[in-house]
């Protein structure tokens, strides 16, 4: 439905804390977890916090909902609790995609049990299908526990499956990513995201970044463009930087991110862009369940901001769409920049649309912020 919102919920639980994550999450206990799951559906219940921000609207719609984290199959049956309850309580409609992400290490029968009927699209963390680097990485399953997650959202009637996995991990080599990708291709999943390993300030990677054996910067762009080509051949999309999907099953709930279009974030970290103010909740758990309020941070919506979310799309910005939406067309000096880099090959142009190509979303955030500039001269 146009103009309805995404609603996504922060779970910020994990059974362990992966040593290059920098999302709010950590272990808590059985306790925390049920309390927290309580907080949120009363919050669903009522908008009682973030209903303010809502408040010139006649109705409120929405069309995706996304269950993230840290990782909420650890919820187990508090998961489809919390799902069933925006459901019941909140203007859901009947097409809406329904997200719930999944660790292999804690997908128990319980969870599975919980979101069967409600939950139309799963998200599942294997950031690698080799045992070795999933064991770097920090992950606690195997290979075998995600091929059985896989077996068990499809039992429980989902077929909307998406994969993470990640680019440039320790010692990851171009066969082992062939090895990755094989895995994915073969387990007839519709979506594959593939992300680049950050190394984040204050991690433990971080702080162990000489010691962990990476690919280099040349070698991780080129894994990263022989995956593009190889995910290309098999019938998947590139629609974003790090998105894949075949055709039609692309993440709606994602997109509304990319296009800047309004959601509701509720939990602790979770964030919000209605009419114009992007508001989110603390990254603090007491906060959020003693009945914290979300607080204002920026507004968002120009043009620029437009344009800077768009260009991570393989769409990229087109003259109907931000005409549409801002009632003139890109601005002249937009195009003569992408012209720039149109002659690199990092850019496609025609005078009507800009948009990245895989070598430029290498490098998308120098590309990105030059032709923003330009888009905010206007």
């Amino acid at each position: 439905m146009k103009n309805s919102l995404g609603l996504y919920i922060h779970t910020p639980f994990c059974k362990s804390k992966c040593p290059y994550c920098d999302f709010y999450s950590f272990r808590g206990s059985a306790e925390d977890r049920k309390i927290y799951a309580d907080s949120v559906i009363d919050e669903i219940k009522t908008l009682s916090r973030t209903g303010g921000f809502l408040k010139n609207r006649e109705k409120i719609d929405f069309d995706t909902v996304y269950l993230g984290g840290g990782t909420p199959s650890l919820l187990g049956a508090d998961a489809g609790r919390i799902i069933g309850t925006a459901e019941k309580y909140l203007n859901v409609s009947d097409d809406a995609e329904i997200t719930v992400e999944i660790n292999p290490s804690s997908s128990s029968d319980e969870f599975f049990d919980s979101i069967k009927g409600k939950v139309n699209r799963v998200s599942i963390g294997l950031q690698s299908a080799v045992d070795s680097e999933r064991k770097k990485l920090g992950r606690i399953s195997g290979k075998k526990d995600a091929a059985e997650t896989i077996k068990k959202s499809k039992e429980a009637g989902i077929e909307n499956i998406s994969l993470d996995i990640m680019i440039g991990v320790p010692c990851q080599t171009f066969a082992s990513l062939d090895e990755t990708a094989d895995f994915c291709l073969s387990s007839g999943v519709t979506h594959i995201s593939a992300y680049m390993l950050t190394l984040e300030d204050g991690t433990p990677f971080y702080n162990m970044k000489n010691n962990l054996h990476l690919p280099d910067e040349d070698e991780t762009a080129d894994m990263y463009l022989h995956l593009v080509d190889k995910l290309k051949k098999n019938g998947f999309k590139q629609y974003e930087i790090s998105n894949f999907s075949v055709p039609g099953f692309e993440s709606r709930h994602n997109l509304k991110y990319w296009n800047d279009e309004e959601y509701l974030g509720i939990g602790p970290s979770a964030h919000s862009f209605v009419d114009g103010t992007r508001f989110s909740f603390p990254r603090d758990l007491k906060y959020f369940i003693d009945g914290g309020k979300p607080e204002i941070y920026d507004t968002g919506g120009d043009k620029a901001e437009y344009a800077m979310l768009r260009l991570r799309l393989s769409d990229g910005i087109r003259n109907d769409l931000f005409s549409e939406k801002f009632g003139e067309n890109i601005p002249s000096g937009a195009f003569e920049t992408a012209k720039k880099w149109e002659k690199t090959g990092h850019v496609e142009q025609d005078g009507e649309r800009i948009s990245l190509t895989p070598k430029g979303f290498l490098i998308s955030n120098i590309i990105i912020e030059d032709i923003t500039e330009a888009v905010g001269q206007i």
